[in-house]
């Protein structure tokens, strides 16, 4: 009785090996363990579990990084990198333009000097990430796309003390570089990009990102002038970073925001299954993060805005911040995966169902 219960116990801890591995391996693996066991043993030794674990994980590892090598995940980071990198320039392009044109419903001093060199460099690095991806160059469209993250850290970062809500606010532009770059860096043929996106979609990418830049633009310069002295109220809608004075107004900034958004829905739901999937993953965990900060982080904003200085964040809201993206991506990669191999068993059993003679 004390080896079968040894013996289900390394089963047990076989199971963190990954399934391919042990259905090579598990019966000569169980039988050195069992061979080397102490008489009456009846719990595995500590330096075996640890060392099944460690090599177990690892093996995973393993597997999981060649996963990410495979047509369908190469195919996925193309067109990540190149979706990501055009939303990026199209922020800051927007920033710029905000910097260029003075906003009219500002009085004179707050009205800002004019965009500075980090400016230019940010509108000229992620068009330099996108035109890279487009034509093929792809470790440049990485290295660049890293050097913003990069870039992030050093003239950002810093600001964690003083400036929290800023560094906060931040965030989901930095996992966008950061799901950029990784994009760009998974290997994949040369401008492939272009023939899974096609022509058609690039089009309806660009046109989608000019038009939100457009209609932020509009809106900033149509709002309403705010004067100090006069003493003649009004009313404004307020959506975010939206202000109209009509609701009118309002809803047609919306439409217009909700085409541009179903319009990049419409194309990307073209593409293959198995690639939408993965790309629909690896942005996830943006939404995931904006969704965090949004909801969890809300009530800490408006208490600094009350008492009017940093409060820092705790190293749990931290923590959070860090785990519920990568949480979110490693979710969504074993949900893919599960999905597809449920549709490769249903797809053989067809098969078999077909070749079996009817009687």
């Amino acid at each position: 009785m004390s080896d079968e219960e040894l013996e289900r116990r390394y089963r047990r801890l076989l199971t963190v090996y990954p399934w391919e591995h042990r259905r090579a391996y598990e019966e000569e693996m169980l039988a050195v363990l069992l061979a080397d066991a102490r008489p009456g043993q009846r719990r595995p030794r500590v330096a075996d579990t640890a060392n099944l674990i460690g090599a177990g994980l690892r093996a995973r590892l393993r597997v999981s990084a060649r996963g990410f090598t495979e047509p369908a995940w190469a195919d996925a980071s193309a067109v990540t990198g190149v979706l990501v990198a055009l939303v990026l320039f199209a922020l800051a392009g927007n920033t710029l333009l905000d910097q260029l044109v003075p906003d009219p419903s500002l009085p004179p001093p707050p009205r800002p000097v004019g965009p500075d060199l980090v400016d230019w460099l940010r509108v000229a690095g992620w068009a330099g990430v996108t035109v890279s991806a487009l034509v093929g160059l792809r470790w440049i469209a990485a290295g660049l796309a890293w050097a913003g993250v990069a870039g992030w850290a050093v003239l950002v970062a810093p600001g964690v003390v003083d400036q929290p809500t800023y560094v906060v606010d931040t965030l989901p532009q930095l996992a966008l570089a950061v799901v950029a770059a990784a994009a760009l860096t998974v290997p994949a043929p040369r401008r492939r990009a272009v023939p899974v996106l096609g022509a058609r979609r690039l089009v309806v990418l660009v046109l989608a990102a000019l038009a939100v830049v457009s209609i932020l633009e509009i809106n900033r310069l149509a709002r309403p002038a705010f004067t100090a002295s006069s003493n003649t109220g009004y009313t404004v809608y307020v959506l975010y970073d939206l202000e109209a004075r009509t609701e009118l107004a309002m809803w047609l900034y919306l439409a217009g925001l909700a085409v541009a958004g179903l319009a990049v829905l419409v194309s990307l739901a073209g593409l293959a299954p198995e690639i939408r999937r993965r790309v629909a993953v690896m942005l996830a965990p943006v939404a995931a993060l904006a969704l965090v900060i949004d909801t969890a982080l809300a009530g800490w904003a408006v208490s600094i805005v009350h008492m009017g200085h940093a409060i820092p964040l705790v190293p749990a809201q931290w923590a959070m911040l860090v785990l519920v993206p990568v949480v979110t991506f490693l979710a969504g990669v074993l949900l893919v995966r599960r999905r597809e191999e449920t549709l490769r068993m249903v797809a053989l059993g067809r098969d078999a169902d077909r070749e079996r003679p009817v009687a």
